[in-house]
């Protein structure tokens, strides 16, 4: 499964009324515990297929780490049925995202 690019202008259509759940990874380009966390989100993704994963550059759309109270990067929301279910600040291993799920 491929990890997505979520943008504020479709972030409602795209996240909150998924009919699937979401894990969201806020992150920024110059953040490095962010690229520590892309290669563990690839596994992740290719594991958890029924679920959409995708990514906030909190650079490029602030309202919505504003919105979500996002303070610190990494931090990945898990989202579900429109309502954020789970939220994990700086997720470094593979069995911090599966419990974020469980």
């Amino acid at each position: 499964m491929k990890i997505e690019n979520f943008k504020t202008a479709t972030f409602e259509q795209d996240v909150l009324q998924s009919s699937a759940p979401v894990l969201v990874d806020f992150w920024a380009p110059w953040c490095t515990h962010c690229r520590v966390l892309n290669p563990v989100l690839e596994v992740f993704a290719r594991e958890n297929g029924q679920i959409r994963i995708g990514k906030v550059n909190i650079d490029e759309e602030p309202d919505l780490a504003k919105k979500f109270g996002i303070m610190s990067i990494p931090t990945v929301l898990y989202i579900k049925d429109g309502a954020v279910k789970e939220k994990k600040v700086a997720p470094q291993e593979l069995e911090d995202l599966e419990d974020i799920i469980s």
